[in-house]
């Protein structure tokens, strides 16, 4: 049997031992493979435009252009961008929030562990759940930019759309969430799909921060 292409990572930091420990642990992997490093934001731009991987592991604070503006740049583009993963110090960081407003899939601590840097990894490139939906929840709480008054959008969901949203929030996977409410896998993307073309964002973890600002989490 022929066995799938590996995932194709990226490593953005500033601190060369923070690349050299991240390209041994993803390296050993047999299904990662590091295919390009870059020290600041614009030589993140410039690597990933270049090689095109599957995933960035993307510091937030960098010289030359931050990870925020970096994540902005990768992610506008008509190609199919990469997932970002931002690889953080700190996890309550309103850079790391705003990162996860710009498009960045999730993120990840420096002091994780090997196995959840690997997980991680395979997550966000393989899978359609949300990552470390928890972690998320806390960030949104703290940094959250809620609106006095509900955006349009919230009015134009239906029911199931709604459902499927607050699933979204939990990190339920489409398989997750059709089981659930027991419906088709196929019925549960297309109301995805409808989600995050209402609420004008490019993928999950967008739309659940969306959710956030927009109170719809809070009990709107």
């Amino acid at each position: 049997m022929t066995r799938p292409a590996p995932i194709r990572v990226v490593l953005a930091d500033d601190e060369r031992m923070v690349r050299t420990a991240l390209r041994a642990i993803l390296s050993a992997e047999p299904d990662l493979e590091v295919v390009g490093e870059a020290a600041t934001g614009a030589e993140a731009v410039s690597v990933v435009r270049e090689v095109r991987p599957d995933v960035v592991l993307m510091d937030v604070r960098m010289p030359e252009m931050d990870g925020i503006r970096a994540t902005e740049q990768i992610l506008d583009t008509p190609a199919e961008p990469p997932r970002i993963v931002v690889v953080t110090t700190f996890e309550n960081d309103s850079y790391v929030y705003d990162a996860l407003r710009a498009g960045a899939a999730g993120f990840l601590l420096k002091r994780s562990d090997a196995d959840a840097l690997v997980q991680a990894v395979r997550l966000v490139a393989r899978s359609d759940s949300l990552l470390f939906p928890a972690a998320v929840r806390t960030l949104a709480t703290e940094h959250a930019r809620v609106r006095p008054a509900p955006p349009a959008w919230v009015a134009k969901l239906t029911g199931r759309e709604r459902e499927v949203l607050r699933h979204m929030a939990q990190g339920l996977t489409n398989a997750e969430i059709a089981r659930r409410m027991e419906v088709g896998a196929a019925t549960v993307k297309s109301h995805v799909a409808a989600v995050l073309a209402k609420t004008g964002t490019r993928d999950r973890t967008q739309a659940v921060i969306a959710a956030y600002e927009a109170g719809f989490l809070n009990g709107g």
